[in-house]
């Protein structure tokens, strides 16, 4: 059984930085892939971002520049970092695992795991 916890949502001005954390236990291998995703309000869950065991990332071009995206093994934990939000980015973001480290590092239906997710807020 996998559990993922995430943390670090709010609320904050347009241009402002968020991180977000993710703490994951139970069976989680040091081989698998973990990502970020988001639903915002009417539209369809996205994948933001994803990182594999040795560190490579991948970014949605919308996030690309302004998040990072980081994982410590040791803790298992995830993390992402994100400055100058837009208008654009508030949304429930979610933490994930892809066991098999899918190709379709985007797409929902490649993550086994979910955490239940965080409000992320940006004002005007």
């Amino acid at each position: 059984q996998v559990q993922l916890v995430e943390s670090g949502g709010g609320s904050v001005q347009s241009g402002g930085s968020l991180s977000l954390s993710c703490a994951a236990s139970g069976d989680i291998y040091a081989s698998s892939c973990m990502g970020w995703l988001r639903q915002g309000p009417g539209k369809e869950r996205e994948g933001v971002a994803a990182i594999d065991s040795s560190g490579s990332t991948n970014y949605a071009d919308s996030v690309k520049g302004r998040f990072t995206i980081s994982r410590d093994n040791a803790k298992n934990m995830l993390y992402l970092q994100m400055n100058s939000l837009k208008p654009d980015d508030p949304a429930v973001y979610y933490c994930a695992v892809d066991l098999y480290c899918s190709a379709s590092w985007w797409a929902p239906l490649a993550y086994n795991y979910w955490g239940q997710g965080t409000q992320v807020t940006v004002s005007s």
